[in-house]
């Protein structure tokens, strides 16, 4: 039983509404429609697909919330522990540098060996990084701040 897409991710954020501003004004995702779930959440879209969902953070978290998500933990804590990162494709890599620029958001640039891509790496308001992975053929002759090769032992 082979895995197809990925479905969503859920953040658990102490402010959904910070949250889910940061991913639309970013990352140009769109907020829409979702279940009543009984606790507030806020689903973002891209392309008409729910890709992030967002939800009260542990120690937020509502009788409901803690009951359908089977949480017993009540402190969230710093950062999300398990999840790394999440990784988006993307186009328009110039474009991206300079939106990223003009709203004061750091990022991070990179390169892996061998890989035909061009990263940027950046954090959303809960600490979870962002991927954005672009063809390397958009970042033409541009040097990224890390690159993997860098770091290759002889």
């Amino acid at each position: 039983m082979p895995l197809s897409h990925i479905e969503h991710f859920l953040v658990a954020a102490d402010d959904i509404h910070q949250t889910g501003d940061w991913y639309c004004r970013v990352l140009g995702m769109k907020e829409g429609p979702h279940p009543d779930f009984g606790f507030p959440v806020k689903w973002l879209y891209l392309g008409g697909q729910d890709i992030v969902h967002i939800g009260p953070s542990a120690k937020n978290a509502g009788a409901n919330q803690k009951q359908y998500l089977g949480r017993t933990s009540q402190d969230s804590g710093t950062g999300t522990g398990a999840l790394d990162h999440i990784a988006f494709r993307a186009s328009g890599l110039q474009q991206m540098m300079a939106h990223l620029k003009a709203l004061g958001i750091p990022f991070n640039e990179r390169r892996a060996s061998g890989q035909a891509l061009y990263q940027l790496f950046l954090f959303d308001p809960n600490g979870i990084k962002i991927e954005l992975n672009y063809d390397a053929a958009e970042a033409g002759d541009r040097k990224a701040e890390v690159i993997a090769s860098d770091f290759v032992r002889g």
